[in-house]
């Protein structure tokens, strides 16, 4: 099979998930014999074409437009603060700039022919959307989450991008039947619709990653020493409910005295998780590092953890959920509206490895993460659950595949 790809995050560039799986999932489409070519976001210093681990990767320069935007832009746009505006002018140059070279270049002058279109959220919907239109091949969307369920409501402007998208695609994809749900709520259609999960390098993120010694070390380097470690990794925003997990550590520290908080992540809830610390007393249970981190520091976070907690308000999918299931940890998940986390994290019965909670619920969250502190042998357990689980449904092996599947049977037209 012969993609095209558009994708906004792409190594080098990650600012968030969909930069981990797009690296992830083409690399495994391409050990399964398939062609792609992604188009990408250029930074700036990125290299305009190159061949990332076989995938042929496209990065136009881009450029400030921001003064001749209120000329072309929506009302709603011309109201965001300037460096919104900026992005936005990039991100329409991204997406025009990347259909322009591969319908004029790489088709029209070059010869070269592609079997499927494929697009990422709003951020490279328009691309694909033209591309469908001049080539006229399968269109397939994928949904990693919508403008309204991550923001409450949010642009117009970019809730069109993303209706027009789903009404143009030949076929939807979402990463969990929580979020297909909701995109039927919105309007899309419930048959053109597929749910295929995100996975993990099961390889790479595994329980025995580091020696005790290692992981040991590192617990002293970041404060906790020998104290049961709470561990919340993400972006600081509301939707991801950091505020909320710290609300519950007074509660949890009246249980477990000893109790560390450890948060990694940035975001622009930093000023008031501080503010919060420091109006909670929590200055010697809650550690902050507001920073990104190497792929393998951050194992190192999950290795020495002994629970991880996941309160999101809004998830469609948590891969970082799934990396912590992955390590063998068992995992304390938000589970009301949107949440893909319901489905990764069973929470009864014999294949149980971790706990739902109310993400809006301090107490609830409290306590199921000291039921899990108060009981190693439970961690033991739910962690090897959770082990399994990820070999059985979440990798990026099986992903692939399911995805591919999927690709083929917008090619063949089969019931869409």
């Amino acid at each position: 099979m012969r993609m095209t790809y558009f994708v906004d995050e792409y190594p080098p560039f990650f600012r968030g998930g969909l930069g981990t799986y797009a690296m992830e999932i083409t690399r495994q489409f391409v050990k399964l014999g398939h062609t792609i070519t992604v188009f990408s976001r250029n930074t700036g210093d990125d290299p305009t074409r190159d061949v990332w681990q076989g995938v042929e990767v496209h990065r136009p320069l881009l450029m400030d437009i921001v003064d001749v935007l209120p000329v072309y832009i929506p009302e709603d746009i011309r109201m965001w603060p300037l460096e919104a505006q900026e992005f936005f002018g990039e991100t329409l140059l991204y997406n025009f700039l990347s259909a322009s070279k591969l319908i004029n270049r790489l088709v029209a002058r070059d010869g070269r022919k592609f079997d499927i279109i494929v697009s990422h959220d709003w951020l490279a919907a328009v691309a694909g959307i033209i591309t469908k239109k001049n080539l006229n091949i399968p269109f397939v969307f994928h949904f990693h989450s919508t403008e309204q369920g991550r923001t409450g409501d949010g642009s117009p402007t970019v809730k069109e991008v993303e209706r027009m998208a789903g009404l143009k695609a030949d076929l939807i994809v979402t990463v969990s039947y929580a979020m297909r749900d909701e995109l039927v709520s919105l309007g899309h259609p419930e048959h053109k619709i597929r749910v295929v999960y995100n996975g993990v390098d099961a390889e790479k993120y595994r329980p025995n990653r580091f020696p005790e010694e290692e992981v040991r070390e590192f617990r002293k380097k970041i404060g906790v020493e020998n104290s049961p470690m709470i561990l919340f990794i993400g972006r600081l925003a509301w939707v991801k409910g950091a505020d909320t997990l710290v609300r519950a550590m007074p509660i949890i520290l009246r249980e477990v005295p000893n109790a560390k908080l450890v948060i990694l992540g940035k975001g622009e809830q930093e000023s008031l998780l501080v503010q919060l610390i420091n109006s909670l007393g929590l200055q010697d249970s809650v550690i902050t590092h507001f920073k990104y981190v190497s792929e393998e520091e951050r194992m190192l976070y999950y290795a020495a953890s002994d629970v991880v907690v996941f309160p999101s308000k809004y998830e469609p999918f948590g891969i970082v959920c799934t990396e912590a299931m992955a390590m063998g940890k068992p995992v304390v998940a938000g589970a009301r509206g949107t949440s893909g986390l319901k489905e990764q994290v069973v929470p009864t019965g014999e294949n149980v490895c971790g706990f739902h909670v109310n993400p809006y619920d301090p107490e609830d969250i409290a306590k199921f993460v000291v039921i899990l502190l108060n009981d190693e042998q439970l961690r033991r357990k739910m962690g090897k659950n959770a082990r399994r689980r990820v070999l059985e449904c979440f990798t990026w092996e099986i992903a692939a595949r399911n995805t591919i599947s999927v690709y083929k049977e917008v090619m063949q037209g089969d019931n869409i």
